[in-house]
């Protein structure tokens, strides 16, 4: 019976010592008032121009979606410091459902082969080069869907302050201290608290 009990008081003690363990202005900062409402979500803003970005994609990015809680969702969007087109390129991907195949690809163009991807034109012959049709390309970047996430992007951008990525935001509301974290386990279990942060 001591042994349950000792059981619970952990398990009620283990949100509190979580809680104690990240500080506002060391681990997170709050950018915006408004409440927090729906699905718990992990935002990263990043752009195929970062190098920064590109590790964090293949090393740390797998190991954080696989600790987050099961309710959480992750999703990516991208900031416009390199242009227009590399914005599109990512809204293309997800509309097209390509976003597993082709997001690595596209990094590895940019930061080991030094493309730039300047132009539409340019953008679709990596897309064609990579297994989706022209047409397949054209419909999706000329689409409202492309459009409305790339406007969307813009806005989120603008309202949180995005100055550098990547940058990670929790509910719309919190970001991430990454100059605080110290490890993947505890950026998890930060994005993890941050996600059940209602205030």
């Amino acid at each position: 019976m001591k042994k349950l009990v000792a059981i619970a008081f952990s398990l009620l003690l283990a949100p509190m010592a979580m809680a104690a363990q990240f500080v506002e202005g060391t681990h997170y900062k709050v950018v915006s008032s408004a409440p927090v409402q729906g699905q718990p979500r992990i935002t990263e803003f990043f752009s195929f121009g970062c190098p920064h970005c590109y590790n964090f994609e293949t090393r740390h990015i797998p190991n954080i979606k696989k600790g987050l809680d099961a309710n959480v969702k992750f999703e990516q969007k991208h900031v416009d410091f390199n242009g227009v087109e590399m914005v599109k390129s990512l809204a293309v991907m997800q509309t097209l459902k390509k976003e597993g195949q082709l997001k690595v690809p596209m990094f590895k163009a940019v930061q080991e082969s030094g493309k730039r991807f300047a132009t539409t034109s340019e953008l679709k012959q990596f897309f064609v080069d990579n297994g989706v049709s022209g047409d397949q390309f054209d419909k999706a970047a000329n689409s409202f869907m492309v459009n409305s996430k790339m406007k969307q992007w813009k806005k989120e951008q603008v309202d949180m302050n995005i100055r550098g990525v990547p940058a990670l935001i929790v509910n719309g509301k919190y970001q991430v201290e990454l100059g605080g974290i110290e490890s993947v386990q505890q950026m998890v279990d930060l994005l993890n608290y941050l996600a059940k942060k209602r205030d």
